[in-house]
């Protein structure tokens, strides 16, 4: 076969047809060959995330998060290619910047997706883990959104013809007139910082910042989220949160503490009182939800810095004070202080109450009745003397 003699006839075949026919041939023909290609890169793609043992918890995630805007360009793709063969196989200046600066969108969404698919199944697995804290995270995440943004915007521009060298040059002239505008942000923006290099509290954590208390929803760039506990959400700058009193009741780990003054009548014997405060003295080191000295609790080994007691460290308390106090004005008082072993609000509740009711039988038992509030009158009368 004499083959330029074949190419020959097949291109005056080919000329013989109408070219608006041939054009939407080719241009059939390409987006069958676009879609075919989109589906074995997928199929590629997703064999190899599977055989990869490190991203083997992300395939999905990532599959899912990439196919939507993996759609969307097959589909810009496509008007691409048809406006191209359509003008004779010549591009357009204007339309070929506009096409270019929706490629840059469409990638810089992809990066931004993937980051943020490996992100959150980064976050589940270090779910209750000290390794790394998920306010870390999550700020960090932030910043690289931002920063993905913001060169997908630079070479946007770029593209369309914008001189970039003219907007930095106007940044920097303009830098201190933004910082003073700023400075509220900026201040808020090192107020995170100093919270998370400081470690006062963490993400759940049951705080009180002045005349406010709650838990801690988030630490954002800006702002610290507190859900309180009739459910309102109160956002405080980190700023005037980093410089403020924050008592933290999550930083904690054995005792949360019980304190009674348990006041009895002045009529109550001597002995009777000294036998009561051995008896709740007693029931206290024996009880099961009480911490003692004698409670055991496995110390954080790991290397610290500071000469500090570790006890206070860890928030770990094992007082247990039980005597007669005070001679108050209607009652003669004595003192409970003690912790319970959880720190959790319920257990602690139920702790407390259990305490209650053996108290009351102690005095049930010792013939002691619990003092109010009250006053007694005496009448004098006076004899005269001749």
């Amino acid at each position: 076969m004499n083959y330029p003699q074949f190419i020959d006839d097949s291109i005056k075949l080919l000329n013989s047809y109408d070219p608006l026919l041939i054009k939407l041939v080719v241009i059939i023909f390409s987006i069958g060959v676009i879609y075919f290609i989109r589906k074995v890169l997928f199929d590629l793609l997703e064999s190899l995330l599977l055989k990869i043992k490190t991203l083997h918890n992300y395939s999905k995630e990532i599959i899912s998060k990439v196919r939507k805007p993996a759609e969307i360009a097959t589909i810009i793709i496509n008007i691409d290619l048809i406006i191209f063969i359509y003008n004779d196989y010549n591009s357009v200046e204007s339309v070929r910047e506009l096409f270019s600066i929706i490629y840059v969108v469409i990638i810089t969404s992809i990066v931004f997706l993937l980051i943020n698919a490996i992100a959150s199944v980064k976050l589940e697995s270090f779910q209750n883990s000290d390794t790394i804290k998920n306010e870390v995270i999550n700020i960090g995440l932030k910043i690289t959104n931002f920063m993905i943004v913001l060169i997908g915007l630079l070479i946007a521009l770029h593209i369309g013809g914008i001189d970039l060298t003219a907007i930095l040059s106007g940044l920097g002239i303009g830098g201190l007139a933004v910082a003073l505008a700023s400075k509220d942000s900026l201040a808020n923006f090192f107020g995170t910082l100093s919270i998370l290099v400081s470690d006062t509290f963490s993400q759940g954590d049951w705080i009180a910042v002045g005349n406010k208390e709650g838990v801690v929803i988030e630490i954002g760039l800006r702002v610290t989220t507190l859900r309180t506990f009739d459910n309102a959400l109160i956002a405080i700058p980190n700023a005037v949160l980093a410089n403020q009193d924050v008592k933290n009741w999550n930083k904690r780990k054995l005792g949360r503490r019980i304190k009674m003054s348990l006041g009895i009548k002045y009529d109550s014997k001597s002995q009777d009182i000294k036998n009561a405060v051995n008896e709740i003295r007693e029931m206290l080191k024996s009880h099961p939800g009480i911490a003692t000295q004698d409670t055991e609790y496995e110390y954080n080994s790991s290397p610290r810095a500071k000469l500090v007691s570790k006890g206070d460290e860890e928030g770990v308390k094992k007082t247990l004070l039980v005597y007669l106090d005070e001679f108050s004005d209607s009652s003669i008082n004595i003192l409970v202080y003690c912790f319970s072993k959880s720190v959790m609000w319920e257990d602690w509740l139920k702790t407390k109450e259990d305490v209650m009711h053996k108290i009351m039988e102690i005095f049930q038992n010792n013939n002691l009745e619990f003092a109010f509030p009250s006053m007694s009158l005496y009448h004098e009368t006076s004899v005269d003397k001749k």
